[in-house]
């Protein structure tokens, strides 16, 4: 019904939801926290590529940057015990790219430790996803050939020592491409990201 929006950002309350204004109607739109990584502030103008949730209760409407986190969150509503809330925690918890090494690779440990997120559903993710987010997928991008999943290892180090998924993927990020060819090298040079 509603598929996309462009407007002006009248409110935005991190990290829950913004209020986007089209054409005189302010619309709630709860959002992923890459949105809030993105916006330029209140006043501004936003696209958003939404998803109405329509219930007997209530019509509530869910807002991303691409088609391709449109389409995750879509996915994510299709496994067992997720719902919209829990769906959007995953979202603003792993990139994408960290979801889709994460369930090709089996690592149902990468996604329990998102806020609300258990072990067994975490598990159900990766068996729901397997063959629907996993490399090749039409739309939803490509893991690089012969990833070894190697950031992901990383990331479970860094959460281990308790740092945040967020924190940790960060830091992983920060990593400049081709530095790095161990496990124990990455973790090296991610964790000088924490004392920059």
């Amino acid at each position: 019904m509603i598929s996309s929006l462009h407007g002006t950002v009248v409110q935005a309350v991190q990290p829950a939801f913004v209020v986007v204004e089209v054409g005189g109607v302010g619309f709630k739109v709860n959002v992923p926290a890459s949105v809030f990584d993105e916006l330029d502030g209140v006043g501004r103008s936003i696209y958003l590529h939404t998803y109405l949730l329509v219930r007997e209760d209530a019509l509530t409407l869910y807002g991303f940057s691409t088609e391709e986190q449109r389409g995750v969150f879509e996915l994510l509503l299709t496994v067992q015990g997720v719902g919209p809330r829990l769906a959007l925690a995953v979202l603003s918890s792993l990139s994408l790219d960290v979801l889709r090494r994460a369930v090709a690779h089996d690592q149902a440990e990468v996604i329990d430790r998102v806020p609300g997120v258990g072990r067994r559903t975490a598990e159900k993710i990766v068996f729901a996803l397997r063959d629907k987010l996993g490399p090749g997928e039409p739309g939803l991008g490509m893991l690089a050939a012969g990833a070894s999943g190697l950031e992901t290892e990383v990331m479970a180090a860094l959460t281990a020592l308790g740092y945040s998924v967020v924190e940790a993927q960060a830091a992983v990020q920060s990593v400049p491409k081709g530095e790095g060819e161990t496990v124990e090298d990455k973790i090296r040079l991610a964790l000088q990201y924490f004392s920059s």
